[in-house]
């Protein structure tokens, strides 16, 4: 009988970027607020070292060696050096980094994950001339906010985005038997569950808040029965305390057979390592 052909996966969400090896990673893109956020420092920036620039030239000592001409030339290559030429140059060698990104925690990144190059920056800079000064950055918050990685023209061109680089770090919790359990778990019996069952519970009590109660309830009965199966001299009370139990008494025991192997190799490491008997050491 002929097989169905298989789908290939899906994979939904935009801040996923699944690798060569269908590992999803978990990429977050900076928001819209944040984009602006740093948009907004760069713009101030480039608009104080152009008045900056422009005010230096209309120094008299200076600009008595200027004619209105050769003013208005050097008035012009000084807005495209500043809009366009240190854009890209800072991007490049910062590799997607400026001063409002790094304000706000962001850098510019290929739709891949990867550092971006001169391509990516000039593409960016150059759009973003028209984008950004020639509209007051009101046509990129119109693009950026019909995507959901807020991508602006310029990135929409490049292949780039803006990614979110000050994540919060994740605390794991930190499990211990229940103090009305401890008797029980001196004696406890938890070598047969299987591995999976394990993740699923250790999965289900890092995610318990945020369940709501009757959820949280009925999956931990569910759990609780399922692991019943596995656990010698099933104790009583609520079923996620029994579940908080087994998950803390397989953590202390398996991390004491490792420590316990560790010891082992330790005593064992002259006999591996050393010489055999009378044989003379030639390094």
């Amino acid at each position: 009988m002929a097989q169905p052909p298989q789908r290939e996966p899906d994979y939904e969400g935009d801040d996923e970027l699944v690798t060569g090896e269908a590992v999803a990673l978990d990429l977050r893109p900076a928001s819209f607020v944040l984009r602006a956020a740093g948009t907004m420092i760069d713009f101030a920036v480039m608009i104080v070292l152009i008045i900056g620039l422009l005010y230096l030239l209309s120094i008299p000592a200076i600009g008595l060696t200027i004619d209105e001409a050769a003013f208005q030339a050097v008035t012009i290559a000084l807005l495209v050096v500043v809009t366009i030429a240190v854009p890209t140059a800072v991007e490049t060698l910062s590799h997607g980094k400026s001063l409002g990104k790094l304000a706000v925690g962001a850098r510019i990144v290929r739709d891949d994950g990867g550092a971006i190059g001169f391509r990516h920056a000039f593409i960016r800079a150059l759009t973003g001339f028209l984008e950004i000064f020639m509209t007051l950055g009101g046509f990129a918050a119109l693009v950026a906010l019909l995507n959901s990685r807020s991508k602006r023209l310029g990135d929409l061109l490049a292949g780039t985005y803006s990614q979110n680089e000050r994540v919060p770090a994740i605390v794991e919790p930190i499990f211990i038997v229940p103090p009305e359990l401890l008797d029980w778990a001196r004696t406890a019996d938890v070598a047969r569950m299987p591995d999976r069952l394990s993740r699923r519970i250790s999965q289900f009590l890092k995610q318990a808040t945020v369940l709501l109660p009757e959820a949280r309830a009925r999956v931990a009965t569910d759990l609780a029965n399922e692991a019943a199966q596995f656990v010698s001299a099933l104790p009583p009370g609520h079923p996620e305390a029994f579940l908080v139990a087994i998950t803390a008494i397989r953590r202390d025991r398996e991390f004491a057979a490792l420590q316990l192997e560790r010891q082992r190799m330790h005593q064992l490491e002259p006999v591996l390592g050393g010489l055999p008997h009378r044989f003379p050491d030639r390094s």
